[in-house]
């Protein structure tokens, strides 16, 4: 397929698709090949179609009167690569701890275990790291339960503090009992001890 043919029909699924898409070279390769993808999404770029989020990574930008291009969050790009991936994620140290609300500090480097490609990718000033975890690691099957667990295992049992413990526990409040006592197996004996207390 000629190339201008290859960019019309990728720009022509771009305008189906809603603002603020996260898009990736394999979105498109019913189109060609990977390099002639790679070229028309570059031409789509500089035309002022997509933003080039990362290497491979383009944004179909969403813009705001006042604020310009809305870009994604580190954590909404991290989930788009995993679905490309199909792969498992989950978000450990200073990036779980933001998304349970124990901290207001948004990470540059926000570090994901998966059962994925081991890989960093660079998003500006930002870094998305995926490290590959054994798959025990992996196994929580509760969404709160398994932040709970990477955020209790980035304080440290020695640097967690009464108000935090009772944050984690307000949280666990949400995780049905047979969740909690799944996951509970998988950690560590300090940790198992806090997620069972929570067991009704």
């Amino acid at each position: 397929m000629k190339r201008p043919v290859i960019e019309n029909k990728i720009a022509l699924k771009i305008r189906n698709l809603t603002k603020g898409s996260i898009l990736f070279v394999e979105d498109f390769l019913d189109y060609g090949n990977s390099e002639n993808i790679k070229k028309a999404l570059l031409r789509l770029k500089e035309k002022g179609i997509l933003v080039r989020l990362a290497f491979g990574i383009y944004l179909y930008p969403k813009t705001d009167k006042e604020l310009g291009i809305l870009y994604p969050s580190v954590e909404e790009i991290a989930e788009a690569i995993a679905r490309r991936d199909k792969a498992r994620i989950i978000p450990t140290g200073v990036q779980a701890l933001n998304k349970l609300g124990l901290s207001t500090q948004v990470p540059l480097k926000a570090v994901y275990l998966t059962d994925g490609a081991a890989r960093v990718v660079k998003i500006g000033k930002r870094t998305i790291t995926f490290k590959k975890a054994s798959p025990k690691n992996l196994l929580a099957k509760g969404e709160i339960s398994a932040l709970v667990i990477q955020a209790l295992k980035s304080i440290g049992k020695e640097k967690l503090e009464e108000e935090m413990l009772a944050k984690v526990k307000s949280m666990l409040k949400n995780e049905k009992n047979e969740i909690i006592m799944h996951d509970a197996k998988l950690v560590p004996a300090w940790i198992n001890k806090i997620l069972m207390s929570m067991v009704r």
